[in-house]
């Protein structure tokens, strides 16, 4: 049962990490587009970030499970490294992104709002290596 758990796990954060990767070009495409072709974007924006949400939740179940069947306790520091990025990052995806898409076609300089989606787009990637980093790393810090 541990091998599956971890197998969920791992897909989990691969689900949880990839998509965001795509959304790279997307973006890119963002700045020239509008109108139906700009609205399809952020369609498929939201349903990336919708993915990502879903399978974070997997993330998190299987990464309790992990930890209570396997040998780590939850002081353990890159348990709690992981758990602080992971709380930041649950924040930070809250603020990222939606308010931003929001904005798309209300007047709002459409130039700023592809700015500000890119520069989200790679916190938020960054901040989910850093927590892959520790789950697979395992640095030990204390």
């Amino acid at each position: 049962m541990y091998t599956f758990v971890l197998y969920a796990h791992i897909l989990s954060a691969v689900l949880s990490i990839g998509p965001f990767f795509v959304l790279l070009p997307l973006v890119k495409r963002m700045e020239a587009a509008s109108g139906n072709v700009l609205d399809a974007h952020i369609i498929t924006f939201k349903s990336a970030t919708r993915l990502v949400k879903h399978a974070g939740h997997v993330l998190v179940a299987t990464g309790i499970l992990l930890i209570w069947q396997g040998p780590w306790q939850w002081s353990t520091s890159w348990i709690v490294c992981t758990l602080a990025v992971m709380v930041a990052s649950i924040f930070f995806l809250a603020r990222a992104f939606t308010p931003i898409l929001r904005q798309f076609g209300g007047g709002a300089d459409h130039t700023l709002l592809v700015k500000k989606l890119n520069r989200s787009l790679w916190i938020y990637i960054l901040l989910l290596l850093l927590m892959l980093w520790f789950m697979v790393g395992k640095p030990m810090f204390w």
